[in-house]
């Protein structure tokens, strides 16, 4: 039981004494402390994912009473199963990893231990969200995330686009957590408490529940299910809530592996696969989350073509990795989803703290435009990134065991949405092909744009590029492990058709998810093409890679410069979603609160009241307040003046009568 409240609390304790650490002792005692922390829950956390996997452990373990009101009570608690297990490795695997290698990266920022403060601070609240066994604690960790992201992001303050960055993806994602928000709600008017276990044993007798509204029935599970996707696609950047996440890259590159590899934007995957069981009574909700997760693989795809920052590449390979994870989800292949999230964990932080290494060489350059000719000089970074490039873009053999990690998980996605045979299962199995294609151009276009050629950046920062340091490159070099086995090693604990032995009652095996994967697994025998389409498509985008930016280098880059295409404007543009939000909310929000703030508030409430009927009284008062002199001698005078009018008057009063 302590290894489990270690696990959550250390990090915490971390981010609370990084800072005091720092002042008392210096920046480098803000990074051991959290540092050695997060070596120990890392450790721990591996400890536990095979006790947990291997003997199915399914527990909640309450540590105290987090509110009370009547009837309702909400426990701080930990829910540990296979799920919360396997979440627990990738999170502290990779924060451990990012903590160590930001001591290089972030050597000569004079503010590393808020720094770390954070870095902490953002792992203390995703395990809150893994390990909650409510709706409240989850919300807890899901606003908590939310928060860590906007400092780091913005970390570096100074920088206008740093702020605005920050700003926007807090803002973002408010939206999606507003239909969050309401999807809790729902389900506490629909089931009476907001625990999981409860939740989930009243799911097949509240399944036909409706809400009526305005003459109107609507399904209850589907309402609340769509409602709690919406704050899904907020925090995992889906299609229309994503313009946040690119933006994201102001950030320091530890923070981008941090947030994008395997953490805060797998909290919308990890939500939907935890409440599965409520997902599976809402069908059309499952076809949302379907369709939504095949578009964003290909819409990202399609904007990874020609980006020129090292980062922004990688970022839109992200968003578009996290819809794969959610049409695996939509067709009912949880375990499949969570297999791709765990191995992407591995090859997408190793390529974005590979980016940081090269970064790092070329003195702070992300653009590759101004790369080029590298890998003589840093022959590690780049064999480490090509390890990170062949995982994603799962290039391996059919047929055989032969891959690396994105081999074996992103294309048991692809099979599974094909066994699903269904018209959604079908769009997103077409869907994620093309993505396949798209995902190996754009990824060893940035390996050849970065390391091949000749060199285009100045004399001065060639002659500056070198190796990172130790501290950089051991954590590039573990990630780039689990990168080439994580898949060959799990590939049958995670999708096995008996799952029971590895995931016990995570997910609702028994229906809908075990026939996916039961018919996934015997397209190899009817449906063999369906298994050589990635691997056909992934050599088609390394040929086209290979041909514009190796062989015919000089020719395309001058088509990029003089091109007049509307198609690669509008990808170069990413499809002009900022330009169109823009438009239609931030210009229009400034014109109603212009409108709000000379009309309302100026002609309207100032002009009646402090520059109206106010107005008036003070004017009033004004003048009122000048007759009085201050002098004794005045107002007796005054007195005596009225005394002697009214005398008169009375006495000509009484006369006339």
């Amino acid at each position: 039981m302590l290894t489990y409240k270690l696990i959550v609390l250390l990090p915490l304790l971390g981010a609370m004494l990084a800072i005091p650490a720092g002042k008392m002792w210096g920046p480098r005692a803000a990074e051991i402390l959290t540092c050695t922390f997060m070596v120990i829950i890392a450790v721990l956390s591996w400890v536990v994912f095979f006790d947990v996997t291997g003997n199915q452990v399914d527990m909640v373990l309450t540590i105290a009473t987090w509110m009370s009101s009547g009837d309702f009570q909400v426990d701080w608690a930990l829910k540990i199963d296979s799920l919360t297990a396997v979440m627990l490795v990738v999170i502290n695997t990779v924060s451990c990893l990012v903590h160590i290698y930001s001591i290089g990266y972030m050597s000569h920022d004079p503010h590393r231990p808020r720094f770390f403060a954070y870095l902490s601070l953002f792992t203390f609240a995703m395990l809150m969200l893994v390990t909650a066994s409510n709706f409240l604690q989850m919300f807890f960790g899901w606003e908590g995330v939310g928060l860590a992201s906007y400092l780091l992001i913005g970390f570096w303050y100074n920088k206008p686009s740093a702020n605005a960055a920050a700003i926007k993806a807090f803002l973002v994602n408010r939206v999606g957590d507003f239909g969050f928000v309401l999807g809790i709600l729902a389900t506490f008017v629909v089931f009476g408490t907001v625990e999981f276990e409860s939740i989930f044993t009243q799911v097949h007798s509240k399944e036909h529940e409706v809400f009526h509204f305005l003459s109107w029935d609507f399904h209850a599970m589907t309402i609340i299910c769509l409602l709690l996707f919406v704050g899904a696609m907020g925090k995992s950047a889906q299609l229309f809530l994503h313009t946040w996440l690119p933006d994201a890259m102001e950030g320091p590159t530890p923070v981008s592996a941090l947030i994008h590899a395997e953490t805060m934007v797998t909290a919308g995957v990890f939500m939907v696969c935890r409440l599965s069981y409520m997902f599976e009574a809402a069908p059309t909700a499952l076809m949302v989350v379907t369709v939504v997760g095949a578009s964003t693989a290909f819409f990202a795809a399609t904007i990874g073509l020609f980006q020129d920052d090292i980062k922004r590449v990688i970022a839109y390979s992200t968003c578009s990795q996290l819809g794969y994870m959610f049409f695996a989800a939509g067709v009912s292949a949880y375990p499949v989803a969570m297999f791709h999230l765990f191995t992407h964990a591995f090859f997408k932080a190793l390529l974005f703290l590979g980016a940081g290494s090269v970064i790092h060489a070329m003195s702070n350059e992300q653009d590759m435009r101004n790369m080029g000719g590298m890998r003589p000089m840093i022959q590690l970074t780049f064999g480490l990134m090509l390890v990170g490039t062949i995982a994603l873009t799962g290039l391996g053999i059919p047929f055989t065991q032969i891959g690396m990690a994105g081999f074996f998980s992103k294309d048991a996605i692809i099979e599974s949405a094909f066994a699903a045979g269904t018209t959604q299962g079908t769009y997103a199995f077409w869907m994620g092909i093309a993505a396949a294609l798209m995902t190996s151009f754009y990824s060893w276009r940035l390996l050849f744009l970065t390391f091949e050629g000749k060199p285009r950046a100045s004399k001065e920062v060639m002659g500056h590029v070198h190796e990172s340091p130790w501290v950089m490159t051991i954590p590039l070099i573990i990630l780039a492990l689990g990168a080439a086995f994580a898949g060959y090693l799990f590939y049958g604990s995670f999708t096995s058709t008996t799952l029971t032995t590895f995931w016990g009652d995570a997910f609702p095996i028994h229906g809908q998810t075990h026939e996916v994967l039961h018919n996934a697994h015997e397209i190899k025998n009817t449906h063999p093409w369906v298994i050589w389409a990635p691997f056909v498509v992934t050599i088609i985008g390394l040929a086209m890679a290979f041909h514009f930016y190796i062989r015919h280098f000089a020719r395309t880059q001058k088509a990029a410069a003089t091109t007049d295409s509307l198609m690669y404007k509008f990808l170069k543009n990413k499809w002009y979603f900022d330009e169109l939000y823009d438009l239609l909310f931030v210009r229009s929000l400034k014109r109603l609160g212009r409108f709000l703030w000379k009309t309302g508030d100026g002609k309207i409430i100032d002009g009646f009241g402090p520059d109206g009927v106010t107005s008036v009284v003070l004017n009033v008062t004004r003048r009122a307040v000048a007759m009085q002199s201050g002098y004794l001698y005045h107002y007796a005078f005054a007195m005596l003046v009225g005394v002697a009018a009214l005398i008169t008057y009375l006495m000509f009063a009484g006369g006339a009568h």
